[in-house]
C-alpha cells in the first residue's frame, strides 16, 4: 500500500512531497532479513525524479504472512506505478500538460529530459487522436536505463482497454547488441501489461485461488499492442534492459485512462477497478 501526499505552488509545481510504502519484504521473507534492516529491494524508484523542494520517503515492513517472492522489476513496478500516476494527478489539479509539467520539473536530469522528449515527440503528443482515444505518459530509471513509455488506448462502448499503441524512449548507455536491447524492452511491455490491466491473486480461507492460466491470464498476440523503440545514443556505461520497461507501462496506462475518464486508478491490477482488456 502506497500513501503519497503533495502540496502545490502558484505555478502549479509541488512544493512538498511523501511517500509511504507498506510491504511485505521478500529478502526478509526468503533469505530472513533482520526486522530492523531496511530491505533496498521494497524502494527501488520510490524517490521521485522530479525536483521537489522538500521531499520525506517512508517504508514499512510489514509481514502479512504470504509467501511472496520477486518478480519481473522487483519493486520497481510497485513505485513507478504510485509515483508516476500521482504526478499525473498533480497535473490535473494544476491544469497542466502532464508532459509538459514533468518537463519542467528535470532541469537536472538531463537523461531523463531527453528520453522524456524523444518518447513524446514520436508519439506525437500534443496531436490529434481518433474519438474515444488518449494518450499516458510516465518515466522512470531503474537499473541505470533511463526510460519513457506513451501508450495509446481507447474503450469501446462495454469500457473494455484496448491498447493500441506504445512508444518507447530508452537510454541504457553503450549497447553491444540493438536487436536484444529492442527484444527486451518489447517483452518487458508484454509482461508489464498482465498485472497492469488483469492479472491479480486472491485468497479464500488462506489458499490461493488461482491454480492456473485460465484464472491469471497472460498476454495474448492479439491484445498486443504496436511497440516502437527509440534508443539513445550513448557513450555511457551499459545498463540494465531485462526489466526497466516493465514498470513503466502500468503508469502509462493507467494516465491514458485518466486522460479519458477523468478519474485516477489508484489499484492494480485495472481489472480489480471495473476496467476490463479487449
Amino acid at each position: 500500500m502506497h500513501q503519497l501526499a503533495a502540496a502545490l505552488g502558484a505555478d502549479g509545481k509541488p512544493t512538498a512531497m511523501t511517500f509511504r510504502i507498506t510491504s511485505q519484504s521478500v529478502t526478509g521473507r526468503i533469505f530472513g532479513l533482520p526486522a530492523e534492516v531496511p530491505d533496498p529491494l521494497m524502494t527501488e524508484a520510490a524517490v521521485a525524479l522530479y525536483e521537489i523542494p522538500a521531499i520525506k520517503h517512508d517504508a514499512i515492513k510489514h509481514d502479512a504472512g504470504l509467501r511472496v517472492g520477486y518478480w519481473r522489476s522487483v519493486s520497481h513496478l510497485l513505485n513507478a506505478f504510485a509515483n508516476e500516476s500521482f504526478i499525473d494527478e498533480l497535473a490535473k489539479a494544476a491544469g497542466k500538460d502532464p508532459y509538459e509539467y514533468r518537463m519542467a520539473m528535470l532541469a537536472s536530469q538531463p537523461r531523463l529530459a531527453r528520453v522524456l522528449k524523444l518518447a513524446a515527440d514520436k508519439a506525437g503528443w500534443g496531436k490529434p487522436l481518433p474519438a474515444g482515444h488518449a494518450r499516458g505518459i510516465a518515466l522512470m530509471e531503474g537499473y541505470g536505463t533511463y526510460m519513457a513509455q506513451v501508450a495509446e488506448v481507447s474503450l469501446d462502448a462495454s469500457g473494455a482497454v484496448k491498447v493500441h499503441r506504445v512508444t518507447v524512449a530508452a537510454d541504457p548507455g553503450r549497447m553491444v547488441n540493438p536487436d536484444t536491447v529492442e527484444a527486451q524492452i518489447q517483452s518487458s511491455i508484454a509482461f508489464g501489461m498482465g498485472p497492469a490491466l488483469m492479472q491479480e491473486i486472491t485468497l479464500d480461507k488462506g489458499r490461493v485461488q488461482q491454480t492456473n492460466f485460465h484464472q491469471f491470464p497472460v498476454v495474448r498476440m492479439n491484445q498486443m499492442p504496436r511497440i516502437e523503440v527509440f534508443i539513445v545514443p550513448s557513450r555511457e556505461k551499459p545498463t540494465g534492459v531485462g526489466e526497466p520497461a516493465t514498470p513503466v507501462i502500468a503508469p502509462a496506462l493507467a494516465n491514458a485512462i485518466l486522460a479519458l475518464q477523468g478519474k485516477p486508478l489508484r489499484a492494480l491490477p485495472m481489472s480489480s477497478q471495473g476496467i476490463s482488456f479487449a
